[in-house]
């Protein structure tokens, strides 16, 4: 009886498999778009709300309500932006989840431990080191979840501006670890961000999901059945007082995300193809919008390296989530048996990890959570979260441009197609046909170089002759 093959150690950010590589690459597409947007409204509304001959038309605006009373939805613009279109940010946060758990790496429990962990102490670390400063300052500890969060479309539109040569596994680290930390960020503010609770609103928003769900085991299709219902839904769990964004993610994570016979795409694909651009082309930078306008001055910007609250956010999203991620990625690889994979180095890890200090989204939500009621400390703390976000971007650019060289090396290696066959080769090296084609490749530019050094030689050759000849025409002597 044959020996067992030993099982090969598993590889930490290893290459992705074809299609997980593909979906990355169209994922990252769409968020970098989203993610200038995100920053074109977020400069926008700081211009907007510091000029001062428009500072009060943005007060006017942000805080126009509309909507009906009768429903308990009479809410500010500035109000509709966080509740209601952040739902569509979430509901495609969960979409994104809910593959990844069934289709995507996070299927496999072993390499679901990757990101898992590293998001987890990116989050835990974070929140440390800001009620360590708050501790240490005598400031209020209710901020401790602000630098808890990553900005996806922010981080993403960062790495595809400098890191174009990033390798795609580093890439899609970073976003399912993303996805990760939404989910859990959406946890803090169910958990710890819920005041009251008005369990008939709560039992409504239920039964909807439910009624949600039963539809798509059955098959029924169509925008205005779905549509309608999760406004419902979405009513209903504002109206319970548990955020109306858990709704969102809620009905994401319903959506099959695994093809049938006859199906070129899941319909969470499908659903997922049709929402992305409209939450990161629309509803994320409307949110920033109406959340980034904050007023900024030099005294005002003094002051988020002086208080405690502040100060605890700035180091919480620049220190606490690069260290947590690079430490949670490193704890994983040192204590079971993976391993760096050999094309990366943990100074890449790290560059990528300091990247998720980007806090931008769902840290402003949270800060408004945290200290509603106290708008001064609300608009300094979003101050520091644009704060520590603009450093954290500026020292991941640092870190990648200085690994940019050997990205490129890598990034060449999985592009390169020799055969053309549209697959690039690093995916084909356990194929036999593909070393055929490429045997027949080498045996054709083979046979081409040796015509070519035929000829040469065979023009070498009447060259002499003729010079020898020459030579002996005009002198009697030798050539």
């Amino acid at each position: 009886m044959a020996a067992p093959r030993p099982t090969p150690a598993r590889k930490v950010l290893g290459r992705l498999s074809l299609p997980e590589r593909n979906f990355v690459a169209d994922a990252l597409r769409t968020e970098t778009v989203g993610g200038v947007l995100l920053l074109i409204a977020a400069v926008t509304a700081l211009i907007w709300a510091n000029v001062p001959a428009l500072h009060d038309s943005y007060e006017s605006v942000s805080h126009f309500h509309l909507g009906p009373a009768a429903l308990g939805l009479h809410l500010s613009i500035a109000h509709w932006a966080a509740d209601g279109l952040l739902a569509i940010f979430f509901f495609v946060a969960g979409i994104e989840l809910k593959r990844e758990l069934v289709a995507g790496d996070l299927r496999d429990p072993k390499a679901a431990a990757l990101p898992v962990v590293a998001a987890l102490c990116g989050m835990a670390v974070p929140a440390l080191v800001y009620t360590l400063t708050s501790l240490t300052g005598g400031g209020s500890l209710q901020g401790w979840a602000v630098p808890t969060a990553t900005d996806i479309a922010f981080a993403l539109a960062v790495l595809a501006v400098i890191g174009t040569s990033l390798p795609s596994a580093l890439r899609a680290f970073l976003l399912t670890l993303a996805v990760v930390d939404d989910l859990f960020a959406i946890l803090i503010i169910a958990i710890f961000f819920t005041d009251r609770i008005d369990f008939v609103a709560l039992a409504g928003a239920a039964i909807g999901l439910a009624v949600f769900w039963l539809l798509l085991r059955r098959g029924v299709r169509g925008w205005y059945v779905y549509v309608p219902l999760a406004l419902v839904i979405w009513a209903l769990m504002y109206n319970s007082g548990v955020h109306a964004t858990i709704a969102g993610v809620a009905m994401g994570l319903m959506l099959r995300c695994t093809t049938r016979e006859g199906e070129d795409h899941s319909p969470g694909e499908h659903v997922e193809h049709l929402v992305r651009p409209l939450s990161a082309g629309l509803a994320v930078p409307l949110f920033a919008l109406f959340s980034a306008g904050v007023a900024i001055s030099g005294g005002a910007l003094g002051d988020v390296f002086t208080k405690p609250e502040t100060l605890g956010v700035v180091l919480g999203l620049v220190v606490g989530k690069a260290v947590g991620i690079f430490g949670g990625t490193w704890l994983t690889a040192r204590f079971t048996r993976a391993s760096l994979s050999d094309d990366l180095a943990w100074a890449d890890v790290f560059a990528v990890a300091s990247l998720a200090g980007i806090g931008f989204t769902v840290s402003l939500l949270i800060g408004e959570l945290a200290f509603d009621g106290d708008q001064v400390l609300t608009d300094e703390v979003k101050a520091a979260v644009l704060v520590g976000s603009l450093i954290a971007a500026l020292c991941a650019t640092v870190l990648l441009k200085l690994r940019n060289a050997r990205y490129r090396r890598m990034y060449e290696d999985e592009e390169r197609d020799e055969d053309l066959d549209g697959i690039p080769d690093i995916y084909e090296q356990d194929d036999p046909a593909y070393h055929l084609r490429m045997a027949h490749l080498h045996d054709r530019k083979a046979a081409e170089h040796r015509r070519i050094a035929a000829e040469m030689a065979a023009e070498q050759r009447r060259g002499r002759v003729e010079v020898a000849g020459g030579a002996g025409e005009d002198n009697d002597g030798p050539a």
